[in-house]
């Protein structure tokens, strides 16, 4: 079925194929809800009408669903769409810890022992959540590109709360990474996961699986019968603490191994700090459990031989007329003699095997009910002499007393069993390690007077040295640097049971990233803009007119090149207007505007050239005036008329908002404010 471009749910578009599993199949998808890019899990066509599949594909989602950790892949979504069942969940960018592997070959003790530490830790939220994972394998562990690594498919996951006894031909999981119990079918919990975390670190030091076989069955019995290599051997630059830490990971025993991967975290620890030391303790078999023969395949086929009673003499004579009529037939068939071989061998390989399984199986140890000793569903608890004896009764010999303070158990009381006391008939094997937490009961500690303002891995130190349990908070902080404690909850210096669980606010630093500020100049204002929120900072437009620049362009900013802001800081861009050019036409009628009356003629005496006086009509000059009109700072004219001149005129192209002003003779005769962006203009002086 091709699913790219499918819309899920009207919420999730599948875009590309990422990834392909025994059950399932990844796609890469786009929630349009909270636009966001999430990993899809859709189980596989040929799965969806097998209830056991679905049942165990939903397993994965419950599972996974429950757990909050940053080394577990987180689950968003749980969805049957259309006979599609598919889970929703957290993108990882990055490669798998197989992929690794192949490509780089041995990587390095310290990465090695700092990608176990991650796993062991989301092993431990898991299993203190009563989620056995089952699969752990580095197909399953991606490390994404700050080199976190991620726990993954809980396909085959159980609560511990059900039984996950299998028969041996329906057991899941990856053989190369099967605890010995898991191969046999048996009861697999929180100790498995371990032992197959031994073989991841086995693989990543040395390259190579502890043990390995033509057929998953061949490997199989290796992890039940054989004992792993040192992976020293392969490379003597492992470390002895790692090397030992490997090996007791992979006890056959599961009471020999670690019982927590609590205690595991702690040897991986303490080796990165402490890596040539033998601390490591590796227990081994106790005397009850003497060294066994084991008959080969030929042997127990001569004892069942033997156990005949031997043919009369009439059979064998039958027998042997027999036996020269197959000789015949094969000579006269020489293609059937391999086949028959052939045949003869799997018949045999095939009893062998589940003659071997059998034998297992007829090994495993007495099964009793768990009582409970810890006050589940509000029952009364045991005090721990009282526990120890209950449960010795009941076959129980290996039980470990670990004690710890409480704020809400009485003190010699039992606070808690592992395993768990189940309700339902649900049986556990006796020489399973019991391991019960007696009260202390309250302790009192004074937190120190300072950590605000700290360094986080200051006050941890403190709060270990206290043995104090804390949660760490990571917060935005525009004022405060990175890492260091802004708040702390119960107040510092404060008188706390030990038991308190310790709020500490970390400082993660700005939540906006450095933007090193871009040239702009000259650059469109849409272009300025547009590069200037890409980069996170909010644009603040001016405009200025200057008819020397181009029209549009960016002719200053408030922030020089190269300096350091934040996303959200503000930048100011000026970007240049050409004024808008309007005509101006002014009309000036002088004679109106002076109110000037043209001289009469008057009539005057002269005296001729003979001396007589004689009347004469004499008409006098009409007076100039000295016109000058002003635009702005502008002078558009400037000339002498006859202040009988009526029709004065000037054009002139300017813009913006400008003061006109016509004088005569160097007095204002008036004056008007014009606005030349609406355009040309005509003005008449009268």
């Amino acid at each position: 079925m091709n699913l790219i471009g499918k819309m899920l749910n009207n919420r999730y578009e599948v875009l590309e194929k990422i990834g392909n599993g025994g059950m399932a199949t990844v796609y890469k998808a786009k929630c349009h809800v909270l636009n966001r890019y999430v990993a899809i899990k859709i189980l596989k066509d040929e799965f969806t009408t097998d209830s056991e599949f679905i049942k165990k594909f939903n397993t994965e989602a419950q599972s996974a669903a429950s757990l909050t950790h940053p080394n577990i892949v987180s689950i968003f979504d749980v969805c049957n769409e259309d006979n599609l069942y598919y889970i929703v969940m957290e993108l990882i960018q990055g490669k798998t810890l197989k992929e690794i592997i192949t490509e780089d070959g041995i990587l390095s003790w310290k990465w090695s022992v700092n990608i176990a530490i991650q796993i062991a830790s989301a092993l431990e939220t898991a299993h203190k959540n009563n989620i056995i994972h089952r699969d752990i394998k580095p197909h399953n562990i991606i490390i994404t590109e700050d080199g976190m690594a991620k726990v993954t498919d809980f396909g085959i996951a159980k609560a511990v709360s059900n039984s996950t006894i299998t028969a041996f031909g329906t057991t899941i999981g990856s053989v190369h990474y099967f605890s010995p119990e898991h191969a046999r079918g048996g009861y697999t919990d929180a100790k498995s996961d371990l032992y197959s975390l031994g073989i991841v670190m086995y693989e990543m030091l040395t390259g190579r699986v502890p043990f390995d076989a033509d057929t998953p069955v061949s490997v199989a019995l290796k992890q039940v019968q054989e004992e792993p290599v040192d992976p020293i051997k392969y490379n003597n630059s492992i470390p002895v603490s790692v090397n030992r830490i490997i090996l007791k990971a992979m006890q056959k025993d599961p009471n020999l191994r670690y019982q927590n991967a609590t205690e595991m975290l702690q040897d991986l620890s303490l080796a990165l700090k402490k890596p040539n030391e033998d601390f490591v303790i590796l227990a081994t078999r106790s005397d009850d459990s003497p060294t066994q023969k084991v008959p080969t395949i030929y042997e127990i086929e001569m004892e069942k031989n033997n156990d005949r009673k031997a043919p009369k003499i009439e059979e064998g004579r039958a027998k042997k007329g027999k036996q020269n009529k197959v000789k015949e037939f094969y000579e006269k068939h020489k293609w059937a003699k391999p086949i028959t071989i052939v045949l003869v061998a799997v018949l045999l390989f095939v009893g062998a095997m589940w003659g071997t399984i059998a034998l297992l199986n007829g090994s495993r140890p007495a099964q009793v009910e768990m009582i409970n000793v810890s006050g589940v569903n509000g029952e009364p608890r045991m005090k721990k002499d009282e526990a120890v004896k209950a449960l010795n009764d009941l076959g129980f010999k290996d039980i470990v007393i670990e004690e710890e303070y409480t704020e809400d158990v009485e003190e010699g009381y039992v606070v808690s069993q592992t395993p768990e006391y189940k309700s339902t008939n649900f049986k556990f094997n006796v020489t399973e390690q019991i391991k019960l937490v007696v009260s202390k009961g309250q302790k009192i500690v004074t937190l120190p007077k300072k950590m605000r303002g700290k360094k986080i891995e200051d006050v941890t130190k403190e709060l270990d040295a206290l043995e104090l349990k804390y949660e760490i908070v990571e917060e935005t902080s525009e004022k405060i640097e990175k890492d260091i404690v802004i708040e702390v909850e119960p107040a510092e210096g404060e008188e706390i049971t030990a038991s308190t669980t310790i709020k500490i606010t970390v400082s993660k630093g700005s939540a906006y990233k450095d933007v090193s500020v871009p040239s702009v100049l000259n650059e469109t204002e849409e272009k300025a803009a547009k590069l200037l929120s890409e980069l996170g900072l909010i644009v603040e437009i001016n405009y200025e007119e200057n008819a020397s620049r181009s029209d549009g362009i960016v002719i200053s900013q408030t922030v020089s090149v190269g300096k350091t802001l934040k996303e959200g800081d503000s930048i100011g861009i000026v970007v240049n207007r050409q004024p808008t050019k309007s005509t101006l036409t002014v009309n000036v009628n002088l004679k109106s505007l002076m109110a000037y009356t043209e001289p009469k003629p008057v009539t005057e005496n002269k005296t001729d050239e003979y001396g007589n006086t004689v009347p004469s009509t004499v008409t006098p000059e009409i007076e100039k005036g000295t016109v000058v009109i002003e635009v702005g700072d502008d002078t558009i004219l400037s000339d002498s008329y006859l202040m009988t001149k009526t029709d004065i005129s000037k054009t002139w192209t300017t813009s913006g908002v400008k003061e006109v002003k016509v004088k005569v003779n160097g007095v204002t005769k008036f004056t008007q404010t014009v606005d030349f962006n609406k355009g040309d203009q005509v003005i008449n002086v009268n």
